[in-house]
């Protein structure tokens, strides 16, 4: 676990050492990075860890005859394994809580400290001949040649913008530029040049001051990072479960009113869309069992209280969220409106056939609904002229709100795929190691490389083409976990007829009879003693 976890977590540390490099971090920072990236990285190796562990364990166990001496005892091979696949069960039900819980929570605080890293003005450093911004559109320096590092320049420019009256030119043979001690300030030392200085009111009016030295101080070119203390919108792998859940059945009402809308406008047009219905999911289970253990403390809780005070039970029970039952309610609203808007027009229009009479709204203002613009309901000819760009609106709202479907789906259903494959990674590798004995480490990493590539690709797959609707969420994140259990169940189910002899491992076994057959199909077997 912590091989594969230490080697995962510096590929991703190499690749954001472009944002931390050259930020002037302090030693916390960089761990408390390091401590972030942690949950999502375990989220990864611990399946691995225990396939990886599995095929260690029992191709020992083969290698040095214990199996044998399992056998001998009369204890089945499917009995050996049963500790190691409740070790798995166990592992995934932990993976689930850690998967909804603690990953979540991490991302989103990762993405905060990597937002306020971007912040932070990186430390100074000053490049030859190339117009440096040393303060942002106030100042700029150019230096034709950096000598003993970055400290002494020769054919110093600088240009200064920070006064909008007057705009100054400061040139100089030579110069040091050096931090202030506590790092936030640059000093300039300046020899031998001159200040030009032209006042914008009095452009045919130079005032050049010659000097020996000038000392020049740029203030805030260093600074602190700044922790932000707003909560900022989180993304599909920072919520979780029940958030991504709650947040699919608003997009999911959102997408069926916007469908209903377009139906009554034009149904070829709403039927050309062909979204696909959603049905029950692993989201929706787990929420439902969080909420009913959750409803069953509450209820033993207050119980309890009421019998320490000696009152009466309450029979009031929590009410839903008002919140998201008004976001609801105005989504249908807004559908209902759009439609609404468009028959309005003291006429019929012909809608799929059948003529629509809706009464006109009081006033001719404008309408904004689901950010489209209605047009004044009196107005007859502008109803109907502008409903090819309101159904055009509505069509991209749809694509959107499938778009927060098939990705929160996609999130919810990979959480559980991910903490499922510890038992199905400790069932398959098993029956493996059981059938090549004498494979060793090599066999070890062979396997597990060849299972770890099938695994990702085919989840990094599955989650693209469900991501683009070519795919229902659940069929394209369980695809590669039901195909390597049905490997595993099938491997277990045959481990009563393996062929291994004390003489090698089972796959010589088999390419020495290939052999005999092949000699002897074409008369070159051996002669018989």
């Amino acid at each position: 676990m912590s091989a594969l976890t230490s080697l995962l977590l510096l590929n991703y540390v190499a690749k954001q050492l472009p944002n931390l490099v050259g930020k002037g971090l302090p030693w916390n920072v960089i761990a408390e990075f390091v401590l972030l990236s942690l949950p999502f990285t375990i989220a990864m190796t611990l399946p691995m860890a225990v396939l990886v562990a599995t095929l260690h364990a029992f191709s020992r166990l083969a290698a040095d005859s214990e199996i044998t001496a399992f056998k001998a005892s009369g204890m089945a091979l499917p009995r050996v394994m049963l500790p190691v696949v409740v070790a798995g069960l166990l592992l995934s039900a932990l993976m689930v809580v850690f998967n909804d819980r603690v990953m979540p929570a991490a991302n989103f605080e990762l993405q905060s400290l990597m937002n306020d890293i971007a912040r932070k003005k990186p430390t100074f450093a000053l490049r030859p001949q190339v117009i440096n911004e040393i303060a942002p559109r106030r100042l700029f320096l150019s230096a034709g040649q950096l000598e003993g590092g970055s400290s002494e320049m020769r054919d110093v420019t600088i240009y200064d913008f920070s006064d909008g009256q007057r705009r100054r030119t400061i040139r100089a043979d030579s110069g040091h530029v050096e931090l202030s001690a506590d790092g936030r300030d640059l000093l300039l030392t300046l020899w031998d040049g001159y200040v030009n200085e032209v006042n914008r009111t009095e452009m045919g009016r130079l005032q050049r001051v010659f000097f020996e030295t000038n000392f020049v101080r740029v203030h805030g070119v260093g600074n602190d990072l700044e922790r932000s203390t707003l909560a900022g919108e989180k993304s599909d792998r920072e919520r979780t479960v029940c958030e991504l859940q709650a947040q699919l059945s608003m997009a999911i009402h959102q997408r069926d009113s916007l469908l209903a809308g377009i139906r009554t406008l034009d149904s070829a047009a709403a039927a050309a869309i062909g979204t696909r219905s959603i049905g029950a999911s692993s989201g929706s289970a787990y929420c439902g069992f969080l909420m009913m253990l959750s409803t069953k403390v509450a209820q033993a809780t207050t119980v309890a209280s009421i019998a320490r005070q000696g009152g009466a039970p309450d029979s009031t029970r929590p009410r839903p969220d008002s919140t998201q039952k008004g976001s609801a309610d105005t989504t249908a609203a807004i559908a209902a409106a759009i439609a609404a808007a468009i028959a309005a027009s003291g006429s019929d229009i012909v809608q799929g056939g059948a003529p629509v009479t809706t009464a006109v709204p009081e006033g001719n203002d404008p309408i904004r609904r689901g950010g489209v613009l209605l047009p004044s309901p009196g107005n007859e000819q502008e109803l109907i002229e502008s409903r090819p760009a309101l159904l055009a609106g509505m069509k991209i709202q749809v694509a959107n709100a499938q778009r927060v479907i098939n990705g929160n789906q996609v999130e919810i259903e990979k959480k559980f795929a991910i903490a499922t494959a510890c038992v199905i990674f400790a069932l398959l590798g098993a029956p493996i190691a059981f059938r090549f004995p004498r494979g060793g480490v090599g066999l070890t990493i062979g396997v597990s490389l060849a299972v770890f590539g099938v695994y990702y690709i085919g989840l990094i797959a599955g989650e693209e083409l469900a991501r683009r609707g070519l795919l229902p969420a659940f069929v394209a994140m369980w695809a590669t976990n039901a195909a390597l259990l049905l490997t595993g169940i099938v491997l277990t189910a045959r481990l009563g007829t393996e062929g291994t002899t004390h003489r090698g491992s089972e796959l010589s076994e088999r390419l020495a009879r290939l052999n005999v057959r092949i000699r002897r199909r074409f008369g070159r077997a051996p002669a018989a003693t």
